[in-house]
C-alpha cells in the first residue's frame, strides 16, 4: 500500500476545489494507494523526465502532480485543472 504525503500547496489548492472534484479526488487517491499505475488514473511521467514529476487524473479536467519518495511513498505536490497545472514549472 502506497503511503501519501502532501505539500502545503497541495492542501491549500485542494481546499479550493469544488466539493464534487474533492470527492472524485478522494476516490482516485484510494485507487492510487493500492496501485499508482491503475489504468483509470492515466499516470504519466512529465517532461523534463529528470525532474521526477508525475501526474494522474482526477477526471478529464483535473490532475494531481506528485513525486515518488520511495517504492511505497509519494508526495502530492499540487492539484488543479489541466489547463492550469500543465503550465507549472518545477
Amino acid at each position: 500500500m502506497m503511503e501519501v504525503f502532501t505539500t502545503q500547496e497541495f492542501q491549500d489548492r485542494y481546499k479550493d476545489l469544488p466539493q464534487s472534484i474533492q470527492k472524485k479526488a478522494e476516490r482516485q487517491e484510494r485507487i492510487f494507494k493500492r496501485n499508482p499505475f491503475y489504468s483509470s488514473l492515466h499516470t504519466e511521467k512529465l517532461e523534463p523526465k529528470g525532474k521526477q514529476i508525475w501526474s494522474f487524473r482526477i477526471d478529464k479536467k483535473y490532475r494531481i502532480f506528485f513525486r515518488f519518495v520511495s517504492r511505497n511513498k509519494a508526495t502530492f505536490l499540487t492539484v488543479g485543472s489541466h489547463d492550469w497545472i500543465y503550465k507549472l514549472r518545477f
